[in-house]
C-alpha cells in the first residue's frame, strides 16, 4: 500500500501523463476550481482515488491539491461555476500550439471540461493528508 503522500511535478507532456494517471477518477467540487488571474495560476482540491493502493486490494482516497502555473486564460464547458456539483476527473491532456505553449485540458465525466491556455507545462500535485477508506472503486467497465 502507498502510505507516503505523493508530491509530483510536471514540466512536459510525459510528466503530465503521470500526474493524470494518479488523478484518474478524482472527485472535485466545481466550487473548488479556481483561477487566480493575478498570479496566473489555476488550482483545485480533489479527493483522489489511490490506484497504487488498489493494486493491493485497498479502496482509499486522499485529499490532494493540484496547481498549474503560467496560465493565461481559462475556459470551461459543462462546469457549473461556483456550485457544489461534484465532477469526476478522467484525465489531463496537453495540446501543443507553438511549443512550449499550448492547452491543458481537464477532462471530466459527462463531457465537462476545463481548458487552460498555458505558456508551458508547469504543474504540481501534492497529497494534503492521510488516506481514508471508501466503499466504491471507480469502474469504467
Amino acid at each position: 500500500m502507498t502510505a507516503t503522500p505523493l508530491k509530483l511535478f510536471a514540466f512536459d507532456a510525459d510528466d503530465l501523463g503521470i500526474v493524470s494517471a494518479h488523478l484518474q477518477d478524482a472527485v472535485v467540487k466545481a466550487s473548488d476550481l479556481a483561477f487566480i488571474a493575478k498570479t496566473r495560476q489555476f488550482a483545485f482540491i480533489c479527493n483522489r482515488f489511490d490506484w497504487s493502493a488498489a493494486e493491493d486490494g485497498a479502496r482509499q482516497r486522499r485529499r490532494t491539491g493540484v496547481r498549474f502555473e503560467r496560465v493565461g486564460a481559462v475556459s470551461a464547458k459543462g462546469v457549473p461555476k461556483g456550485t457544489d456539483t461534484v465532477l469526476n476527473l478522467l484525465a489531463l491532456r496537453f495540446e501543443p500550439a507553438d511549443e512550449p505553449t499550448g492547452t491543458i485540458e481537464l477532462v471530466f465525466a459527462g463531457g465537462a471540461a476545463v481548458r487552460l491556455a498555458v505558456e508551458c507545462i508547469e504543474a504540481a500535485m501534492d497529497d494534503l493528508g492521510p488516506m481514508w477508506a471508501t466503499e466504491q472503486k471507480p469502474d469504467h467497465g
